[in-house]
């Protein structure tokens, strides 16, 4: 059973995922179409994330990454409207990475606590 701040920490990395999308379309398709292309990645966990798959946060909290570098040699090289756009992208990333990370603690602590207790169980 979730919580009511589960469900908002889930909400948060499926908007902060989609709008990176729609972010990368949208600037890709002013300034490079060609690049457009690197969307595609991000459209494989969506699928995942919105059925709150916890294999598929946990590889996209670590796909998402290739984005965040991006995002910083953008908005450290670039200049004008391409920086601030790179900038835009580092926050979704950030906020996508945050909330998935939150999301998946108390799933994370569990399984330890059942794998510690397996262990004792068989030590026993």
């Amino acid at each position: 059973m979730q919580t009511q701040s589960q469900k908002l920490i889930h909400l948060g990395a499926v908007c902060s995922l989609i709008a990176l999308i729609v972010l990368c379309i949208a600037w890709e398709w002013l300034l490079a179409p060609v690049l457009m292309l690197k969307v595609i990645p991000l459209l494989f966990p969506l699928p995942g994330i919105l059925k709150r798959n916890l294999y598929t946060m946990q590889w996209s909290s670590m796909l998402i990454l290739l984005y965040l570098a991006e995002g910083v040699v953008r908005g450290m090289s670039d200049s004008g409207w391409s920086a601030t756009l790179g900038w835009i992208e580092v926050a979704l990333v950030l906020g996508f990475f945050i909330c998935v990370i939150v999301y998946l603690r108390p799933y994370k602590k569990a399984a330890k606590a059942l794998a510690k207790k397996t262990l004792q169980k068989a030590a026993e």
